[in-house]
């Protein structure tokens, strides 16, 4: 099915030289139900009862030390789940001399021996995969020291990583009967394959890894191919080398007869980075070249919206290996195939994954979502807003599947939950776009995504800094915002009536939710598109603040209809709206209650008849953007508008108990 579709796409396209200009792409349905991401999810659930395999005690004594580089020296067939060879790990020793060394390695594989600064360990101890081994000789507290692992063994096989087996070996049957080895270790699986450390929060400042092969193979991996060393027996050595910061699921192998296929990204500062592709042989590049090729530009788009592709000093590439989806390897992403949105989902996350990764499984939404969201941002970029807007309508009707469930995993031994399609990857997307709606200024919001990437970047970060990053831009705080999407669960439905009194508009919207246990109400603004039986119409956009909010707005026309939340910025249910032509008696009151002098006014706006305490005052541009918030009231009843420039502004009040007044001025 895979290829019929792309032999329609490629005889569309241009294929062929790299930074050939593409046209725009018309979305193939796949790329637009979320199958890229689903792909991926779905592998990861299969695991769904998958434990991380270390004891708290055992994490305990790996945290003593901080893992500063690996060095992986090991033999691999493409047809083989066999591996042997040694890891070189350094390390920093903590505050107090190191007498032991623990680590993790599957329990079927046989350790020779350790060697840690020049001694070979005394004694070794194991426990299902914590492995645990007496120094010769203590390493001196807060000193670097060079622990060598020699082992070998058969990687396990059964399902047991959260995508396929951690070392896997498979037959590709699409292109012709290509055997297959490739490393997925997402989420705690690396030990299946090669002695480490687990633990998120303890990335290495730089890998080598240097595969032992035959002739025939070609090895992918991290970072850059310093050689290949020729060795007896018709083998080879790949020896790649990465001086980036990388997380333990993140070092990757692949090994088969690929044939390679390199095209370049030009990107800023006169730097011309090659995108390395090893794919299964010449039958497989021809069918894929055209989507491979989109790559320099989804590098160029990301780089211009979010910082400079983070791993620019090296490479980016793809292995390919049939995995039924994609894996986001740093700087080398495995992929079974070429999609638009797959290769932008599995790009996108080069950023949010492996250069700022998520600092606990809790947290996993900070990977999913933004590499989610990635797909959205491309095919508004390559595609057409017809084409955006599909895909986030999938996205919030397969959040709202089921009513509840939150973004922060509750139990991270649980891989199906963390991995959970309808909300790591999809409800996850839907409150990056609504982080974009409550910003309601794309420079802002852009800037915020460069800003969390500049600041954790070759690190690892949590929920609450991204909260702070987006705080800094919004200037105020988002413990509402964060409280009720990324924490809460479950949607608001809203439900509308309105009626239209000579000039003025009255509306009344009722919240009803989902979750209500869990998340009661949610505190949100929300757009109306009022449309004039002249053809025109008008977006505003209105603070829901409490289940039952009134609003009374100023016209300049007959209203035909309204539309609630035109554009699909918000998570919610299908609502109603109808015409209540008893609705306007309260509104009425309240909005004869507001006038604005003088108007047009210069440094000052005089607010008339406040008798409330206090109120949110928040000016809006005629784009929509809010240009100026105050704090008002009966002791302080004038707007101080000397920063905004000369134009028509709407002026919105809202008291404590969720009434609001409007009125419209003019700046000079």
């Amino acid at each position: 099915m895979r290829r019929i579709l792309y032999s329609l796409l490629t005889s569309a396209l241009l294929a062929g030289a790299a930074q050939a200009q593409i046209p725009t792409y018309r979305a193939l349905p796949a790329d637009l139900d979320g199958t890229a991401a689903l792909s991926c999810a779905h592998r990861h659930e299969a695991a769904a009862l998958r434990q991380p395999a270390t004891t708290v005690r055992h994490r305990q004594k790996m945290e003593r030390y901080d893992v500063k580089y690996y060095k992986l020296d090991i033999a691999l067939e493409n047809n083989s789940r066999n591996v042997g060879g040694s890891v070189r790990m350094q390390a920093r020793n903590g505050a107090q001399a190191l007498d032991s060394l623990a680590f993790e390695l599957y329990p079927s594989f046989i350790i020779d021996s350790v060697v840690v600064d020049g001694k070979k360990a005394v004694g070794t101890r194991r426990a299902a995969g914590d492995v645990t081994v007496r120094l010769a000789q203590p390493a001196a507290a807060n000193a670097l020291f060079n622990a060598y692992i020699y082992y070998r063994g058969t990687a396990p096989n059964g399902s047991s990583a959260a995508i396929g087996n951690a070392l896997d070996t498979d037959v590709d049957s699409e292109f012709g009967a290509t055997s297959i080895t490739w490393s997925l270790s997402e989420p705690f699986n690396a030990y299946e394959w090669w002695p480490c450390k687990q633990v998120l929060t303890d990335k290495a400042d730089s890998s080598d890894v240097w595969v032992t092969t035959s002739n025939i193979n070609k090895v992918g991996s991290n970072g850059v191919l310093e050689r290949v060393t020729a060795l007896p027996n018709s083998k080879s050595r790949y020896e790649w080398k990465s001086r980036y910061p990388i997380d333990y699921y993140l070092i990757s192998v692949a090994v088969a007869p690929y044939v390679e296929y390199t095209n370049y990204v030009n990107l800023p500062g006169g730097l011309r980075m090659p995108i390395v592709n090893y794919v299964y042989n010449q039958a497989a590049l021809n069918f894929y070249r055209a989507e491979m090729d989109r790559t320099p530009g989804f590098i160029e788009n990301f780089s211009n919206l979010v910082g400079l592709y983070p791993f620019s000093k090296e490479k980016y590439g793809h292995s390919m290996a049939p995995i039924g989806g994609g894996m986001e390897h740093q700087t080398m992403t495995t992929q079974d195939g070429f999609t638009f949105t797959l290769t932008a989902h599995e790009l996108f996350h080069q950023w949010f994954g492996d250069n700022v990764t998520c600092a606990s499984w809790r947290d996993i939404w900070l990977n999913e979502s933004f590499a989610s969201y990635g797909e959205y941002i491309s095919l508004n970029a390559f595609s057409t807003p017809a084409s955006a807007r599909t895909w986030m309508d999938n996205a919030h009707a397969t959040s709202m599947q089921s009513p509840g469930g939150s973004l922060i995993v509750p139990d991270t031994t649980n891989v199906g939950r963390i991995f959970n399609f309808r909300l790591s990857y999809k409800k996850g997307a839907a409150v990056v776009h609504m982080l974009r709606y409550l910003l309601n200024d794309d420079t802002k919001f852009f800037r915020a995504l460069r800003t969390y990437q500049t600041r954790y970047a070759g690190g690892t970060a949590r929920t609450i800094d991204m909260q702070r990053v987006f705080e800094a831009e919004a200037g105020r705080s988002l413990d509402t915002f964060f409280r009720q999407w990324v924490l809460g669960e479950g949607y608001p439905t809203f439900n509308v009536r309105w009626n239209q009194v000579g000039n003025t508009l009255y509306l009344r919207t009722t919240e009803t939710v989902s979750m209500g246990a869990a998340t009661p109400f949610f505190d949100t603004e929300l757009d109306y598109r009022i449309n004039y039986s002249n053809g025109t119409s008008q977006t505003v956009r209105l603070r829901q603040s409490q289940a039952e909010t009134s609003f009374s707005l100023p016209l300049n026309g007959t209203v035909t209809s309204i539309q609630v939340d035109p554009d699909q910025w918000i998570l919610n249910g299908a609502g109603t709206v109808v015409r209540d032509n008893a609705l306007s008696t309260k509104n009425a009151a309240s909005m004869a209650a507001l006038a604005v002098y003088p108007n047009p006014c210069q440094e000052v706006l005089q607010l008339a008849n406040l008798t409330m305490r206090t109120a949110q005052a928040e000016v809006t541009d005629a784009t929509g953007r809010v240009v100026l918030r105050q704090t008002v009231g009966a002791s302080h009843s004038q707007l101080v508008t000397r920063t905004l420039t000369a134009g028509l502004y709407h002026l919105r009040i809202t008291t404590p108990e969720g009434d609001t007044f409007f009125a419209r001025f003019v700046r000079e």
